[in-house]
């Protein structure tokens, strides 16, 4: 470890860490796809909370599509989850890269 810095700050790093996914949990973000017509919605700690899918995208004969338009909003809403978490971590890191943090 670098002079000056020990087990306390350690601890007091992980605290803030903790403090900080806590944080993030309650952070929500929403991504769309279809014009809107399938929605959803996670945290910023990237975990997919709700799914809405408008009555009128669901048509029995075409499943690909709303397949291809919920993982299109799925994968939207967990992008913009990382960066928001990224930019959270990396202002409690200073920007250094602490391996097993996120």
């Amino acid at each position: 470890m670098a002079k000056g810095f020990g087990l306390g700050d350690v601890f007091k790093i992980q605290e803030k860490v903790k403090q900080v996914q806590e944080e993030l949990a309650a952070r929500r973000v929403e991504a769309s796809s279809g014009g809107g017509m399938v929605k959803v919605t996670a945290n910023a700690n990237q975990e997919i909370l709700e799914i809405h899918i408008d009555p009128e995208v669901v048509d029995p004969t075409d499943v690909d599509m709303l397949e291809d338009l919920v993982l299109a909003a799925v994968n939207e809403a967990r992008e913009r989850a990382r960066e928001i978490m990224m930019q959270e971590m990396s202002k409690l890191t200073g920007g250094m890269s602490l391996p097993g943090l996120f």
